[in-house]
């Protein structure tokens, strides 16, 4: 029987729309309703309370989330239900959870036929969740939650609670639970679910000072009272598995509790990726002897080790293989691999002597991160039973998926993701940058290459990745749920879910656009040149696009009912906010700095601005820290993250640097055009950007006061077909003109015209105006995407055509895109189109005014070489020529790999002659998988540096 999360086919469309379900969880079918209905349980009805069922011989974990059940009831409708050790105190109706082979009354239930889980027998964490019509003498109708072991119980009871309406994050987001008088569970459930990811977790890692803060302050330390919220918050999502916080603390030997209750709770704990055999690092500061180095202190090494194992046999754990040097850094002895295969050899023989089974059904894993990865391709193996943890690059792209030969490994697969990284090319571990759909085209890499043992994801200090952390672990339960059609309903859904229904829609795009802004460039690695005050008019497209963002935070937060504030600020408003105040500094910084390089007697006040964008971090930090429930969440948000100049961080954040202008008192014109960093009186040529129908309409002059003092100015156009939006006026700061071409009256051709500008002093500006306008022959014929002003921007979304080949097609990943979306060719499979011609193609009609040697910069996500032994390839060509196939990791240095990380894209460069003006088309091949294209930039002889490239180009 498959698994699903699907109602019996019993359940008809007639009966969901005359009782609406209550839009809960994530995943549907939604099966609680708020209203009875025919053959509805009353989980809490008008005349009954169902009483909750756990045999007292169940697993504990089982136990107390059935006491979290009862109290999630309580928040939903204010009516406590009891819970009961037989099945007389149920009454009339009730709900029955447990473990089969361990709940004597489900075991009855099967055995008389009344309840068939054959279909999660023996699963792993399956659960089984019907309601049975009089399952008992005396008992009416039952809602039965079994699960395969012991976590398969608790997903089901935690699925239940999240359908009624109390969320994941009711503790950890302060998500108060939507009330509801009464509460009816559909008479035709019957759903049957498990996952496809074996182990699904996070890591507490580099949490310091935020955490850690946190942490000392309302814990004294990392103890049972702290990790039982970051337990019960894991299971509620459906997770597993645990790598604790580490940088100054050891799990088991901190609080022997911490161990004991992860075990009870159905946590798998295992230790990260450079602490070996359930050993924390500093475990062996504290009580190591001798040198962190086998091979010249095995003995010493071999006891602790051993005696980690020994303290962990009676939990369920996944014992970490090989060895890094402490601290997490690579080997002293380098790339010795013979070192390295004794010290695996000897972890081993421990487990073998220390546990009673053989050593194959000893859960254990190696870590192929950073350099042990090169030991792997150098030739080093592991026993096959041992799982291979692949890991990404710390920024999201993976490094390494098996091959078909190692997909037949018995240990398998995973992979070691992050949200959250310390290191270079810049830390980021303040906010979430991660947006969704960047963890969805990875992770559906790493499910289709059948690395599915283990997810487990660098999550920092929990808050604030609590968005990204949640998909990431709902695709772990079933990647095939969420798959890309559905990757992009996630938004809408969790944020329903959180905050209903009325604004979910502008909520999810509140999600998706911050967290699209911070993977362009995350703010550690943001500066006064990151966006371009030059160029597209990029820095203030930016500039508008995040104070768009933050008044539709604010207004949405207003419009929120008193109760969901809290939550609403820290799982929106205040990303939004604080993320967008960021990328506002450094362009009033940037803007400071051009401004007093020209004189600009106002470059002062741009200064200023730029302090007060400073300072208003530190009072959106404060805000976060003092008034979001009422301080809950204190030092969440005290990690630097302004001023870095290499890849660590400051010890705080540092101011930006301002320059300081000193006008004089007279007055004094100054003259800026449009895309030149140098201004008028400095000598030199002023040339406006080139005019063409298709391109922009309007091009600015700002006239400015040098001095304190205003003056008049006037404007000038030397033809008719120049427009001007004001031609005199008086400059008090300054004034702009919008240029524009009266296109009626402009002639064909390429043309040339100026503005003079007269103010102070002697003379003027003189401001060159070019144009370009097709004939109107030619102007009829045009069609695609249009050249103007040098090059032509296309996103790769907007492709005119495709044609799928043998099984491949070209499909659009949404939402992953610096500046929309994506494309990628499916299904993800190991076939190769060495010939490009016989792969998949999308094709892209564009329409040159111009000829000559053009390159097509094209930008990709910086996924990487997943296949040993080659890069990513696609083909490339114009027309019927033959298509050129680029490798995007042609260039494999550190530098080239920092760019690409630090742009969130990596960019090719092909160059193509069209001899004849006119329409072509351009193609692009599948020839490896996992090749993913965001956007096409043709330079034709004018393409600006910028940061994200130019928008789009006119489409016809």
């Amino acid at each position: 029987m498959s698994f699903h999360r699907n109602l019996t086919c019993a359940l008809l469309g007639s009966f969901l729309v005359a009782v609406p379900a209550l839009s809960s969880a994530l995943e549907g079918p939604n099966y609680v309703q708020s209203s009875v209905s025919t053959n509805a349980l009353s989980l809490v009805g008008k005349e009954h309370l169902s009483n909750l069922y756990v045999d007292p011989q169940d697993d504990p974990g089982v136990i107390r989330a059935v006491h979290d059940l009862r109290d999630d009831i309580e928040r939903v409708t204010g009516q406590q239900p009891q819970i009961v050790r037989t099945a007389g105190g149920l009454g009339s109706q009730g709900v029955i959870i447990g473990v089969l082979g361990q709940s004597e009354l489900l075991d009855q239930l099967v055995e008389s036929g009344k309840l068939d889980p054959s279909a999660i027998e023996g699963e792993w964490d399956a659960y089984h969740m019907e309601v049975v019509e009089n399952p008992t003498p005396g008992l009416d109708r039952a809602l039965i939650i079994a699960g395969s072991n012991k976590r398969g119980a608790i997903y089901g009871t935690y699925d239940l609670s999240e359908e009624i309406g109390v969320s994941p994050w009711y503790w950890w987001a302060d998500v108060p639970a939507d009330q509801q008088e009464h509460l009816y569970v559909d008479g035709d459930l019957k759903l049957q679910d498990k996952p496809k990811v074996k182990y699904r977790g996070i890591f507490l890692n580099d949490e310091a000072p935020a955490l850690t803060g946190w942490v000392k302050e309302n814990y004294g330390d990392y103890n049972h009272e702290f990790y039982e919220h970051v337990f019960e918050l894991i299971l509620r999502l459906k997770g597993n598995f645990l790598w604790p916080a580490m940088w100054n603390n050891a799990f088991a030997d901190d609080d022997p509790q911490n161990m004991i209750l992860a075990d009870e709770y159905g946590i798998v704990m295992s230790t990260s990726h450079h602490e070996p055999m359930m050993r924390a690092d500093k475990e062996w500061n504290r009580y190591g002897k001798g040198a962190w180095e086998y091979s010249t202190n095995p003995e010493n090494l071999y006891d602790f080790w051993l005696d980690g194992a020994q303290r962990n046999k009676p939990y369920e754990s996944i014992y970490t293989l090989g060895m890094r040097g402490q601290e997490d850094t690579p080997m002293s002895e380098g790339q010795n691999i013979g070192l390295l295969e004794k010290v695996v050899h000897d972890q081993r023989e421990i487990l073998d002597t220390v546990f009673d089974k053989p050593i194959e059904e000893v859960p254990q894993v190696w870590a192929l991160y950073k350099e042990v990865q090169g030991f792997y391709e150098s030739g080093m193996r592991v026993p096959d039973d041992v799982t291979l943890l692949w890991a990404d690059d710390n920024w999201g792209n993976i490094r390494r998926l098996p091959t078909p030969e190692e997909r037949d490994r018995a240990g398998g697969a995973g992979v070691y993701y992050h949200f959250d990284y310390v290191g270079g090319p810049r830390s980021y571990r303040w906010i979430n940058t991660v947006p969704v759909a960047k963890i969805w085209e990875q992770m559906n890499l790493a499910y289709e290459y059948e690395a599915d043992r283990i997810w487990v994801v660098n999550v920092g200090d929990l808050k604030p990745m609590e968005y990204p952390i949640e998909f990431f672990l709902r695709m772990a339960w079933d990647p095939e749920y969420w798959n890309r059609e559905r990757m992009a309903e996630f938004g809408p859904r969790w944020a329903e879910r959180e905050f209903g229904p009325e604004h979910a829609d502008a909520i999810a795009q509140l999600m998706t656009d911050y967290t699209r802004h911070n993977g362009r460039r995350k703010p550690e690695q943001q500066s006064a040149d990151t966006y371009r005050l030059l160029n597209y008019r990029e820095a203030d497209r930016i500039e508008a696009e995040m104070e768009d963002m933050i008044e539709r935070a604010n207004a949405l937060y207003e419009q929120m009912p008193e109760a969901k504030r809290d939550a609403f600020d820290q799982l929106v408003r205040h990303p939004v906010r604080a993320s967008g105040n960021i990328t506002q500094m450094y362009i009033a910084q940037a803007r400071n700095q051009l401004y007093a390089k020209q004189g600009r007697s106002y470059a002062n006040d741009i200064g200023a601005l730029a302090r007060e964008r400073f300072e208003k971090d530190g009072m959106l930090e404060e805000h976060y820290h003092t008034e979001i429930s009422d301080g809950k969440w204190n030092h969440f948000m005290s990690q630097p993250r302004i001023g870095y100049t290499h890849w660590n961080n400051p010890p705080e954040n540092t101011a930006p640097l301002i320059y300081d202008y000193k006008p004089h008192s007279k007055p004094d014109m100054g003259v800026a055009v449009e895309g030149m960093a140098s201004a008028w009186p400095t000598p030199g040529t002023y040339r406006l950007p080139t005019f063409s129908p298709y391109g922009r309409e309007s091009r600015q002059i700002t006239v400015y006061t040098k001095g304190e003092a205003p003056f008049d100015f006037s404007a000038e156009p030397s033809h008719d077909w120049i427009q001007l939006s004001q031609s005199e006026g008086t400059v008090d700061g300054e004034a702009t003109i919008d240029v524009s071409i009266d296109w009626n009256k402009a002639p064909a051709g390429n043309h040339s015209g100026h503005v003079f500008v007269q103010g102070t002093g002697w003379g003027g500006a003189r401001v060159q105006v070019e144009t370009f306008k097709p004939t109107d022959k030619v102007a009829r014929k045009v069609k695609g995407f249009l050249e103007a002003n040098g090059y032509v921007s296309i996103e790769a979304a907007h492709f005119d055509r495709k044609e799928d080949r043998n099984g491949h097609h070209w499909a659009v990943i949404p939402q992953h895109g610096r500046t929309l979306s994506s494309i990628s060719s499916f299904p993800v499979t190991d076939r190769t189109f060495e010939d490009p011609t016989h792969g998949p193609y999308v094709e892209y009609d564009i329409y040159f005014f111009s000829t000559g040697a053009f390159e097509v910069h094209s930008l990709f996500a910086p996924s990487l070489n997943i296949v040993p032994g080659r890069g990513l390839r696609y083909g490339i060509a114009f027309d019927g020529e033959e298509p050129q196939v680029i490798d995007i990791l042609e260039d494999q240095s550190q530098k080239a790999w920092e760019t690409a990380v630090s742009d969130g894209v990596r960019q090719s460069v092909s160059t193509h002659t069209i001899e004849k003006p006119g329409l072509h088309t351009l193609r692009i091949y599948r020839v490896d998988p996992a090749v993913t294209l965001q956007k096409i930039m043709i330079d034709t002889g004018n393409l600006k540096p910028s940061y994200l490239g130019p928008p789009e180009s006119q489409r016809r």
